[in-house]
């Protein structure tokens, strides 16, 4: 007598502090690491699709994901609501829920992006147009790329300090490190250096010459680049946002519910107790649960939003149908 390999578990991990797809793959390689775990991380949806065997719990692969910098949480409970279902033979299971907030997650990225914006733009144009450049203006201008450099640009030097404690680098390093050098060496030649005397001026050219780098300021490309980069990443996060709202809807036109046969009688279960082999009736008018094979009755199918057919179609025994 042999005994079967146990059954893997699959869970989806919410995947949160991801700013680029080398985060995914940092962390779903740090998962693949672990014995016995199979794992897929999406930046796009920051979710990450897991198998692990018996010897591994929700509560490892948590602990892992946090270990690499970042944070992981279960998916959150999908609440249920009345469906519809011809008599099929369920062949899969249905998909997973989308997760709703009513919180406004990209308020503080609006809030830096706006700040960033808003002082950074006088800050560039100082730097490019001479004729703006007044007795003392890189004072000016190291007063509103303070703020920029530091509160605006803040998120990617945590990323950056977090992926260093693990020996990694991502583009928020790149982005800090740019930044940075260019606050730091403004701040040396305006204190240090020749940029604080009065009288400065930057000039506008297309060549290249040597000058005296003691004397040069680089404030517009730190406070620039970060309002850049932040712009970049609202506009992402927005679409992401968007795009998830999108198959939100898509999915709670599903059914919610499914009335399977028990010993010839009708009980109503939620959709993610159906298993395969189980029948299940579907009435005309209702949703169909899930993929499967009619095994009793006929009806017509309304298959308009997988074939743009605006006619239903008819199904019989033997036939098989998609679910929702």
């Amino acid at each position: 007598m042999t005994t079967q390999a146990p059954a893997s578990t699959e869970v989806e991990l919410r995947i949160g502090g991801m700013t680029c797809v080398s985060c995914a793959a940092r962390i779903e390689k740090k998962l693949n690491r672990m014995d016995g775990v199979e794992a897929t991380v999406n930046y796009a949806t920051e979710k990450a699709k897991v198998a692990f065997g018996p010897d591994v719990s929700v509560a490892d692969l948590v602990a892992t994901v946090e270990a690499t910098g970042y944070t992981a949480a279960p998916p959150r409970p999908a609440t249920t609501a009345p469906a519809g279902p011809v008599s099929d033979h369920a062949d899969d299971r249905a998909g997973d829920h989308a997760d709703g907030s009513a919180a406004d997650e990209l308020a503080p990225l609006r809030q830096r992006l706006i700040t960033a914006v808003v002082l950074a733009v006088p800050v560039v144009a100082m730097a490019m147009v001479p004729a703006l450049q007044f007795d003392n203006w890189q004072w000016l201008s190291l007063t509103l790329a303070a703020p920029v450099v530091t509160y605006a640009a803040w998120p990617f030097h945590r990323a950056a300090w977090t992926n260093l404690k693990h020996g990694a680098a991502t583009m928020d390093t790149l982005v800090s490190l740019g930044t940075g050098a260019a606050f730091l060496w403004s701040l040396w030649a305006l204190f240090l250096g020749h940029a604080g005397m009065p009288g400065m001026r930057h000039g506008f050219e297309f060549t290249v010459a040597r000058g005296d780098g003691s004397s040069s300021i680089y404030l517009e490309a730190a406070a620039g680049v970060t309002a850049f980069i932040l712009a970049g990443r609202w506009f992402e996060a927005r679409s992401k946002r968007r795009a998830g709202a999108a198959l939100h809807a898509l999915l709670e036109l599903g059914a919610k519910d499914v009335a399977v046969l028990r010993d010839g009688t009708e009980v109503r279960v939620p959709i993610g107790a159906l298993s395969v082999g189980d029948r299940f009736v579907v009435r005309p008018g209702e949703k169909i649960a899930t993929d499967g094979v009619v095994v009793e009755g006929a009806s017509a199918v309304d298959a308009s939003m997988l074939t743009g057919e605006s006619v239903p179609v008819e199904v019989a025994v033997g036939d098989t149908v998609t679910g929702a």
